[in-house]
């Protein structure tokens, strides 16, 4: 018997477990995998991009009930152990009715105000690197980021400068890492691959380390790995869960707990809630309101490749980031999104993406010469952009909107980049597109249990309280009621921390 049981050990979940760690309550967090092996491969992009050693196995199915495999990391830490570590705030205006060409992006029912202290708190638990202010659309904040922005590499400085004196405002990209010199290392760390793969030095500011690893400092704080939930029950009254039934290593067992949070992601918790059904909910648990799993969203993303006459030998190019296109500006009537730097690619990371090369240059030769770019634009809620469950497997029913606005951010980050004296004797036509990101890339996932005042409409009340049951709590992209077009972990983890707040002044003391 548990005070606390946690499910899923990401931003989330590890940030739950982290605030709630000192209230002196029994904690298990249960995770589906185990610890992200510490080996040469995490580096290396053959293995991880290509052959896809840390990804599930698992099969999921489109829309047209075809089976893919997603681009999904079940280990400790979850998908953070592999993210760009990129932690933004959303803007003030995300919370608020945004029109795009796509459609209208809904007002939240908390405001920016409501997270902005706990932002701060989680820019200093994750070691984020950054310059207040040099982002005009950034929220205000009196207090400048924990540490100091990380400086350009000569070839991206030479980027941010040609774009400045195209008229844009490059910015410095706010960065999760840590740099303060571990014990046990005999070098200087120097940061290189972090887009995609998780980092040997475990210096990547990510769950795992940031917060979890905290939480695991007290003694009434477990961390049960390799373990699937595998459905949740509830008292016959259907007012609370009683039993998490899960799989550990093949054997099937049943915990129990006093409070239930679900952070397994937005796919996997609404999966979860679905595959719990009962004859109290039939459409499965916390689902009277019929809102569990719909209004799924995870960003209009493309990576963009620019190639130049003259190589690129940055190590780390992650260091700046544009967003004069955030909002309606320019001459545009509604918003486009955001552009930022990826971490460099290499020959293997252009040939997964690409068919063929360009004409008379290898993998190799486009790589030397490649600045990446990453765009991201707002995905809308759509109430028949679901995740369900069909015997047993995850379907994915998703169709792409607010395409328009991406379409113009691509247009006008290949002007600026063709407007640059040295951009101008390009290649191989200036540009090599990779795919857009599809719906196996569900790294932004998000909206699938929507926060809201109204039971009838949403899932979760402002504290993430599911509005059906009394001690489930559900914390993860699922809360989100837009998108916005910047990586929601930040706000995964202020809310963790905004939750854990509350339930230590309200709910434990009770």
């Amino acid at each position: 018997m548990y005070d606390i049981i946690i499910i899923g050990s990401g931003a989330g979940g590890a940030t739950m477990a982290y605030r709630l760690a000192d209230s002196g309550k029994k904690i298990l967090i249960v995770e589906r995998g185990d610890y992200v092996p510490v080996e040469k491969e995490n580096w290396d992009s053959v293995e991880v991009f290509q052959k896809n050693r840390y990804t599930t196995t698992d099969l999921w199915l489109d829309k047209h009930n075809k089976p893919f495999r997603p681009g999904m990391h079940y280990n400790v830490g979850g998908n953070t152990k592999f993210y760009g570590a990129a932690l933004f705030r959303l803007r003030e205006e995300d919370f608020k009715e945004i029109h795009h060409y796509g459609g209208t992006s809904p007002a939240w029912p908390i405001q920016y105000q409501d997270l902005k202290d706990y932002y701060l708190e989680s820019e200093k638990l994750f070691h984020v690197h950054g310059k207040r202010g040099s982002d005009p659309t950034e929220p205000f904040d009196s207090e400048p980021y924990p540490n100091p922005p990380l400086s350009h590499e000569p070839r991206i400085q030479e980027v941010v400068d040609e774009l400045f004196n195209y008229g844009w405002h490059p910015f410095n990209l706010p960065i999760g890492v840590d740099f303060k010199p571990h014990e046990s290392a005999n070098a200087p760390y120097t940061l290189d691959r972090f887009d995609g793969f998780p980092d040997a030095a475990e210096r990547k500011g990510d769950a795992h380390l940031c917060s979890l690893a905290k939480a695991l400092e007290y003694p009434n704080v477990e961390l049960m790995v390799n373990t699937k939930v595998l459905r949740l029950n509830t008292n016959e009254e259907g007012t609370k869960i009683t039993e998490i039934v899960v799989e550990e290593n093949g054997e099937t067992k049943t915990l129990t707990s006093d409070l239930v949070i679900l952070s397994a992601g937005a796919i996997n918790s609404a999966a979860l809630l679905l595959e719990s059904k009962s004859e109290k909910f039939l459409n499965g648990l916390a689902n009277s309101s019929d809102q569990v799993g719909r209004n799924y969203m995870f960003h209009q993303n493309s990576a963009l490749v620019a190639l130049y006459t003259e190589p690129n030998h940055t190590k780390f190019g992650k260091t700046f980031g544009i967003n004069d296109f955030y909002h309606a500006n320019k001459g545009y009537e509604f918003p486009l999104g955001h552009i930022q730097m990826l971490g460099k690619s290499d020959e293997h990371q252009i040939k997964a993406d690409s068919p063929v090369a360009a004409p008379g240059f290898t993998f190799e030769l486009m790589a030397e010469h490649a600045v990446d770019f990453w765009l991201t634009s707002e995905d809308l809620p759509d109430p028949d952009n679901r995740v369900t469950v069909e015997n047993g497997q995850i379907k994915i029913s998703y169709t792409s909107n607010n395409q328009q606005g991406h379409e113009f951010l691509k247009e006008e980050l290949i002007k600026a980049l063709k407007a640059s004296g040295k951009f101008k004797s390009f290649l191989f036509k200036g540009i090599y597109f990779s795919k857009g990101m599809d719906i196996a890339s569900p790294a932004h996932q998000n909206g699938t249990t929507k926060m809201g005042l109204d039971p009838k409409t949403s899932v979760v009340d402002t504290n993430c309280k599911a509005h059906d049951l009394d001690n489930l709590y559900i914390v993860d992209g699922g809360f989100f009621v837009s998108s916005g077009a910047v990586n929601p972990a930040l706000t995964i983890i202020a809310m963790a921390l905004r939750v854990g707040d509350h339930l230590k002044t309200n709910v434990l003391t009770s």
